[in-house]
């Protein structure tokens, strides 16, 4: 089968990670799959040979989400807008899926509503059309106001056959975060969480004694860095690394690496990050959902420092969560400091290191069959 999944992630990396790890999952079941992506390249995730069909990017302007960037800081035109749609209409007519599957939307992402929409009238009019379904995490952001849930529970009924919940039931339910309608109720398939196979250890034990600090693949995380490198001066026993991500990951090393002490490592975010945690002695992070997983997966001690700007609360909820395992520990933004940093550090660092967890990430698999049973049913 023919399988076209579209997702555009406007700050961080974390939409486009899971995006890929979902048509990995359909890659080695045998399946053609092409990835649409309209968020800013990200070089440094793993495409798993997936092909990507790259839109002319956008991403959001910090952390508000309702006026829209181009890879050159500008507020987007109409132009480019008017070409993403292109892009998405034309590749559609060229290669017509089986399977279209879209990140977020209609759940978030409404100001790509026309884009979306277009793609989906035009699936809806293919003389066999695909089977459509949205791809959600474990977490949303909540609706602020009614229309908004109202909104995606009608985008649902119109044009989808399937929502898929990228969770357990049993451990975050989508009510959790969301209003969930009956006719959403009767769409929703639990697909177990996504991530890709569990990392090896590091070929070269790269991280071995080491904190690892990281922020994901966006342009966030200076609050965290900031106090990192200041607890490191008071522990200049231990090595910290700091890894950067985001477009403009240079210039904020250069402007980081000013004054910092001599045991702190300051680079760029990078692919082997995951097999690094196995030898780290403990990650400070933020808590989205594929850095969660990666805790999870390696076992490695963990601070979470949860994502609140802009009254984000996603992050907060997962964190809080995952808080009652031992060795993770949860600081909010507003109480870091230095010292609090430390203190909680050796908090995870001296309780015995969890196993790593081997079981419930299989949510691409599931994905796979879930999808392929769906459409199978509807020819």
């Amino acid at each position: 089968m023919k399988v076209m999944i579209v997702v555009t992630h406007l700050l961080g990396t974390g939409h486009l990670a899971r995006a890929l790890t979902l048509a990995s999952g359909f890659k080695a079941a045998g399946h053609t799959v092409t990835v649409a992506s309209g968020g800013m390249p990200a070089s440094q995730l793993d495409q798993g040979h997936v092909p990507i069909l790259q839109l002319p990017p956008v991403r959001s302007d910090g952390v508000n989400f309702t006026d829209l960037l181009d890879d050159a800081g500008a507020p987007v035109s109409d132009a480019l807008r008017a070409s993403r749609i292109k892009h998405l209409l034309d590749h559609i007519a060229s290669e017509p899926p089986d399977i279209l599957i879209t990140e977020l939307f209609p759940f978030g992402r409404r100001i790509l509503r026309n884009e979306f929409e277009a793609l989906l009238q035009a699936a809806h009019s293919m003389p066999d059309r695909p089977l459509i379904s949205a791809s959600i995490r474990d977490i949303l952001a909540p609706p602020s106001k009614p229309a908004k849930a109202t909104l995606a529970d009608a985008l649902i009924e119109q044009y989808y056959d399937a929502v898929l919940v990228h969770s357990d039931c049993d451990v975050s339910p989508l009510e959790l975060s969301w209003p969930v309608s009956d006719t959403l109720a009767g769409k929703l398939h639990y697909t177990g969480f996504v991530a890709p196979p569990a990392p090896q250890r590091h070929p070269n034990a790269t991280g071995t004694d080491e904190v690892i600090v990281s922020a994901g693949g966006g342009d966030v995380g200076a609050h965290i860095f900031a106090a990192a490198i200041q607890a490191a001066s008071f522990d200049q026993n231990c090595r910290w690394r700091i890894l950067v991500g985001g477009s403009d990951a240079k210039p904020r090393i250069k402007d980081l690496a000013i004054g910092a002490p001599s045991n702190v490592i300051i680079e760029a975010a990078r692919p082997d990050f995951r097999q690094m945690l196995h030898h780290a002695t403990a990650s400070i992070s933020m808590c989205g959902y594929n850095t969660a997983l990666d805790i999870l997966q390696t076992g490695c001690p963990a601070v979470f420092i949860p994502f609140d700007a802009g009254n984000e609360v996603e992050q907060g909820l997962r964190a809080d969560a995952l808080g009652k395992l031992p060795g993770i520990q949860v600081l909010r933004s507003a109480e870091m400091t230095p010292d609090r940093l430390l203190a909680v550090l050796s908090d995870v660092t001296t309780e015995p290191r969890r196993t790593p967890r081997q079981d419930g990430f299989d949510g691409a698999v599931r994905t796979v069959e879930i999808t392929a049973r769906l459409r199978e049913n509807m020819v």
